[in-house]
């Protein structure tokens, strides 16, 4: 059960760091996840007065609010068209449209879950976080840095056109990932992520990635073995280790038949 003494609507992101740094004082971002816990809160910090909940997009980048809302990211036209659907793919199984609506962006990432399905699929993408003090860091860094108190403000994804695709297994629809993967390439260079192996997602570059269309499946049979090789896997009550081994190399497999061929199958 979470408690809560007093709750602030900040002004700014200087009052709102300011009162983060208190060990018993917390951002609430959508207060999706956090309220499952149990802690005392002396501070409950909102951020939803500095209108950070918004998609902006440029001819180089999207930036979006760290109070943005899954389902906004999940609905937004230019990012399902610059990335082929793969962030849509990512976050629609996310338990339900109620859910979403309230589950914001910066909450996803900050927390670093093992679960994570946004944090799988941005790792994939030319993807940064900007942190009001620590300023903008590659999301590859930022998932495997300690957490402080510094504030999430923003996530930046760069239109390099990259080529993505976000796989992930399920017991049911809704639930939390067992194996969650997603693949991406740029010319010669190859991003994987594996996610929920139950441990969080990390990155993976392969440079000189000389698949293509015309790559025959025990090729693109024998990458997808060696990406699942640089992973570390685990059991819990959803998956066993080999269970979870297994599936990465099937939905890897997946994600590069998809961004080579354009097919799943």
């Amino acid at each position: 059960m979470v408690s809560i003494e007093r709750f602030v609507r900040v002004k700014s992101l200087a009052e709102a760091y300011e009162l983060n740094q208190e060990r018993m004082n917390t951002v609430l971002g959508g207060f999706m996840w956090l309220k499952m816990g149990n802690r005392k809160i002396e501070n409950a910090i909102d951020l939803s007065g500095l209108s950070l909940d918004t998609i902006e997009e440029t001819g180089e980048e999207f930036s979006i609010g760290c109070m943005c809302s899954l389902r906004t990211l999940e609905l937004h036209e230019g990012l399902h068209h610059a990335f082929q659907g793969v962030i849509r793919e990512a976050v629609h199984h996310i338990v339900g449209v109620q859910f979403r609506n309230g589950a914001t962006v910066g909450g996803s990432v900050y927390g670093r879950f093992g679960f994570s399905d946004v944090l799988t699929c941005l790792l994939a993408l030319d993807c940064y976080v900007e942190l009001y003090k620590g300023g903008i860091v590659p999301l590859h860094e930022f998932a495997t840095m300690k957490s402080d108190n510094d504030i999430l403000v923003r996530i930046h994804i760069k239109k390099d056109g990259r080529k993505a695709s976000y796989q992930s297994q399920r017991i049911t629809r809704t639930d939390f990932p067992i194996i969650a993967a997603a693949a991406a390439k740029k010319d010669n260079t190859l991003f994987i992520s594996i996610g929920a192996r139950p441990g969080k997602a990390s990155l993976l570059i392969k440079d000189d990635c000389l698949l293509d269309e015309n790559s025959a499946d025990d090729e693109i049979a024998a990458l997808a073995e060696w990406a699942r090789d640089q992973y570390k896997y685990g059991s819990d009550i959803r998956a066993g280790q080999e269970y979870r081994r297994h599936l990465a190399f099937v939905y890897v497999k997946r994600a590069l038949q998809e961004i080579l061929r354009g097919v799943t199958a």
